[in-house]
């Protein structure tokens, strides 16, 4: 037991300065010197004292060359097959969006909620939204981006123009 205290007394501080270059990981380097003297304990029987310093740097060498084999193997699981659908809290907020802008296109003037009406969901020109409408195109422009202003504020965006 002596001689094991006194061999790990003499060589552990190598071992892990040895470890830790390797690696460039305290905790993995103290890892490794735990168990390069591990294994030295159990092959005590072959341990030949001559060369015993470099007995130590191998077994510290291989087991971080283990260590890097094992790491390589690992992988971060991806989640590949995440459920694209919104989760109930997406859902609940764009409800809560969708009955604002609801209620603010009620309150715009029919003239203005069809205009923008016939842009966004139709997709309409300016100039096919003002012949419908009985507005100059550039009317017809200027009520949709009045509409489209008056709805973004509905949902806390800013609107065009806005900062």
């Amino acid at each position: 037991m002596t001689v094991f205290s006194e061999l790990f007394q003499a060589h552990s501080r190598d071992v892990y300065r040895f470890a830790l270059f390797l690696s460039g990981d305290h905790d993995l380097a103290e890892d490794i010197v735990s168990e390069t003297f591990i294994r030295v304990w159990h092959a005590r029987d072959r341990l030949d004292l001559t060369t015993v310093k470099a007995y130590l740097l191998a077994i510290a060498r291989n087991l971080f060359l283990d260590e890097r084999r094992r790491a390589a193997r690992r992988t971060a699981l991806v989640d590949e097959h995440a459920d694209p659908r919104p989760g109930p809290e997406q859902l609940a907020s764009s409800r809560g969006e969708l009955q604002a802008v609801l209620t603010e296109l009620q309150a715009l003037p029919e003239i203005d909620r069809a205009a923008v009406l016939l842009r966004a969901e139709e997709g309409l020109s300016y100039d096919e939204i003002g012949a419908l409408l009985g507005l100059t195109p550039v009317a017809a422009r200027v009520r949709v981006h009045r509409a489209r202003t008056k709805l973004s504020r509905a949902t806390g965006e800013a609107g065009p123009g806005k900062p």
